[in-house]
C-alpha cells in the first residue's frame, strides 16, 4: 500500500488548474486569491468509479422488490418511456449537484445519451469518464451493438483531448453481450487507449447464465475471449472464485467495488480483502441511485470498511486508510489518471475538497483517516474545488441552481407516477 502523506497546517498553492505547491508556510512565497481553511482538512477529489448518473429520476422507484420485478416491472418500463437526451440531461444535473455537494470531483458513468451526460460536465466542470452502455438488443443509444460501438467511436473522437469529458467504451456485461461485441469493444479501446467498463459477476444469475451459455464462470470466460487488461474496470466483481482473483491481479484488471448497491438488491457481498490481498486494485462506487439511493462517496467507503469487518469477523481488514484509498489513490489508478488526480501532489489537477471538522461529532480527533471514514459524511465537505475553480464555497453550491433541479426533480417525478396508475 502506497504511504499516504498528512500535512499539518499546510498550504496549497494553485495555478493554472493545477497544485503548484504543497506545504506549511508557503502563502508567503506566493501572491494572489486566499481561501482561508482553518478548522478544515484537505483531501483529494473523490473519485466514484461507477455510476448510472442519469438514474437519480429512478431513486427509490420500485424499492424493496427482488431484482427481476424491479428491473421488468418498474425500471425497464420507465426508461422504456422516457429515457431521452432531456432525461438524461435533467438527471444527471441532480447527479452533479448531489456529488460536487458529497465531495466527488470526479465519475465515471455508463447510461445511453453521454452527449447529454457530457453537455452537463460542460457546463458546470465537473469531472467525467463516460460510457454508453453497449448491449446485444436495442436500447435507448442504439438498435444494435454495432450501432453502439460506432457512436461510442465518435463520442471519443470527439472529446479525446477535453479535459473534463473523458471517453470510454462501456459492454454492458458477459451475459449481456456475444464474445463478438466484446472483441469490438475491446479493440476500440486499445486503438483509442480509453477505459473498457463493464458490469462483471455482479449476481448469482449472471454467474449461472454464463456457465450456461459459455461453460466458463464470467471472469475466465472474458480473459478467453480476450478482454482483461490495464484498461478494464470491473464493476462489482461479487462472485469471482480464487482462481478468478489470481487472474484479475495478473492481468492488472481493476475492479469498482459497489458495497451498498449490492447490499440493497441482495446481489450478495464482493470478497474485497481477497483481491487487495492478492494486489487487485480496489476502488469504489455508488452504482445508479435506483439501486443505492444516494452518492455520497463518504458513506460508500464507511459502508465497505465496516460491512468486510462483519462478513470476516476481523475488525483489521479494510481499514480506515484503504477505505479512503479505493475512492482516492486506488480510485485514480482504476481509471488510469493517477498521474492527474486522486492525491494532493504538485502538478497534478487541483482537485480539492474540504472537510469541515469544527464540528461535534467530529471530535475530538485522534487519528484524522478514521474519522473521515467513519465519523464523517457528504454534508460534511464544506468547499469542492475542480481543477482550481470553486465549485462550491462554505457549502454554498455555485455552479448549479438548486431550486431550478428541484423543480425538474418534481416534473418527472409526476411523469413516471403515472406509469403505474
Amino acid at each position: 500500500m502506497k504511504t499516504l502523506t498528512l500535512h499539518e497546517s499546510a498550504d496549497i498553492v494553485i495555478k493554472d488548474g493545477k497544485i503548484l505547491d504543497i506545504g506549511k508556510d508557503k502563502k508567503s512565497e506566493y501572491f494572489g486569491k486566499t481561501v482561508v481553511c482553518r478548522g478544515k482538512v484537505a483531501l483529494p477529489g473523490f473519485i466514484n468509479t461507477h455510476t448510472h448518473a442519469a438514474m437519480t429520476l429512478l431513486r427509490g422507484y420500485g424499492s424493496d422488490n427482488p431484482l427481476k420485478v424491479w428491473l421488468e416491472e418498474y425500471i425497464w418500463p420507465a426508461e422504456g418511456k422516457f429515457v431521452s437526451y432531456e432525461f438524461v440531461y435533467d438527471g444527471t444535473q441532480i447527479a452533479a449537484y448531489e456529488m460536487l455537494r458529497a465531495g466527488t470531483t470526479t465519475f465515471v458513468d455508463m447510461y445511453f445519451y453521454e452527449n447529454a451526460v457530457a453537455d452537463v460536465i460542460k457546463k458546470i466542470g465537473i469531472r467525467g469518464i463516460l460510457s454508453t452502455g453497449i448491449l446485444d438488443f436495442p436500447t435507448p443509444g442504439a438498435k444494435t451493438p454495432d450501432e453502439g460501438i460506432k457512436k461510442t467511436v465518435e463520442f471519443i473522437e470527439e472529446y479525446q483531448n477535453h479535459p473534463y469529458v473523458i471517453p470510454a467504451i462501456g459492454p454492458h456485461a458477459p451475459y449481456t453481450c456475444s464474445p463478438d461485441t466484446l472483441k469490438k469493444a475491446f479493440d476500440v479501446s486499445e486503438k483509442y487507449d480509453v477505459l473498457f467498463h463493464i458490469h462483471v459477476a455482479e449476481t448469482e444469475f449472471e454467474l449461472k447464465t454464463t456457465v450456461e451459455r459459455y461453460g466458463k464462470t464470467p471472469v475466465k470466460h472474458l480473459d478467453a475471449v480476450g478482454v482483461l487488461s490495464e484498461r478494464t474496470l470491473a464493476a462489482h466483481m461479487v462472485y469471482p472464485t480464487a482462481e478468478e482473483i489470481e487472474i484479475l491481479a495478473k492481468k492488472s484488471v481493476k475492479v469498482s467495488h459497489c458495497p451498498e448497491s449490492n447490499l440493497k438488491l441482495a446481489s450478495g457481498v464482493a470478497p474485497v480483502p481477497e483481491m487487495i490481498k492478492a494486489g487487485v486494485t480496489v476502488s469504489v462506487g455508488t452504482d445508479g441511485t435506483a439501486s443505492n439511493d444516494d452518492l455520497d462517496i463518504i458513506g460508500e467507503i464507511s459502508t465497505a470498511a465496516k460491512l468486510h469487518k462483519g462478513v470476516k469477523k476481523d475488525p483489521t481488514v479494510v481499514n480506515a486508510k484503504e477505505a479512503l484509498l479505493m475512492a482516492t489513490r486506488w480510485a485514480a489508478e482504476a481509471v488510469r489518471m493517477s498521474d492527474r488526480i486522486g492525491s494532493l501532489e504538485a502538478g497534478k489537477y487541483a482537485d480539492i475538497v474540504l472537510i469541515d471538522f469544527s464540528q461535534p461529532h467530529l471530535n475530538p480527533v485522534y487519528d484524522p483517516y478514521t474519522q473521515i471514514v467513519y465519523s464523517s459524511k457528504g454534508c460534511d465537505v464544506d468547499t469542492v474545488i475542480v481543477g482550481g475553480d470553486i465549485k462550491m464555497l462554505n457549502k454554498e453550491m455555485l455552479v448549479i441552481d438548486k431550486d431550478e433541479i428541484l423543480e425538474k426533480a418534481k416534473i418527472w417525478e409526476e411523469k413516471i407516477k403515472e406509469i403505474k396508475k
